[in-house]
């Protein structure tokens, strides 16, 4: 399993239930890197797409104590995401949201796909530094390139104590 974000200078990765920043190389790497994969999310994260609806051509999963749909997969535990999940190549698993998921989720990725933006957002949620963590190292950072005013780059991140669903 990995997980997917953009993040700025503070490692913020959401405004009011939204991105921060309209960077579409970032959602051009976004849908391309997920594209006919498994995403998993809290359903704010869900509620915050266009119209509420889930990301087409891709497996949703939805961790909600709540939510009640029939056009993505929605579990009500941990436990039952890590037992849905073993029905999936692991690589083919996307964690993409929000904060919680991401903070309860990321012990269990293998990597992480940061894309930096180089400017601060005004965040009101965060995903844990990883530049700051010894378990993680960065083992990839492209060239800086500018889009839509803003300059970013694309890293990626290993876990270098990863636990295993059970």
């Amino acid at each position: 399993m990995k997980a997917i974000l953009h993040a700025d200078k503070e490692w913020g990765i959401g405004k009011n239930n939204d991105l921060m920043f309209s960077i579409p190389l970032d959602m051009k790497f976004f849908r391309e890197t997920t594209i006919n994969k498994v995403v998993v999310m809290g359903n704010n994260t869900l509620k915050s797409f266009p119209n509420g609806n889930p990301l087409k051509n891709r497996v949703n999963i939805v961790l909600s104590r709540t939510a009640s749909r029939d056009d993505c997969i929605i579990v009500r535990s941990f436990d039952e995401l890590f037992a849905e999940l073993k029905k999936y190549d692991s690589d083919s698993v996307y964690v993409i949201g929000g904060a919680s998921i991401y903070k309860a989720l990321l012990p269990y990725c293998s990597e992480v796909l940061v894309t930096k933006v180089d400017a601060t957002g005004g965040a009101d949620s965060f995903f844990e530094n990883l530049d700051e963590n010894s378990d993680w190292k960065l083992i990839y950072e492209s060239d800086p390139m500018e889009t839509n005013g803003y300059t970013i780059k694309f890293t990626t991140y290993k876990n270098n104590n990863l636990k295993q669903i059970n």
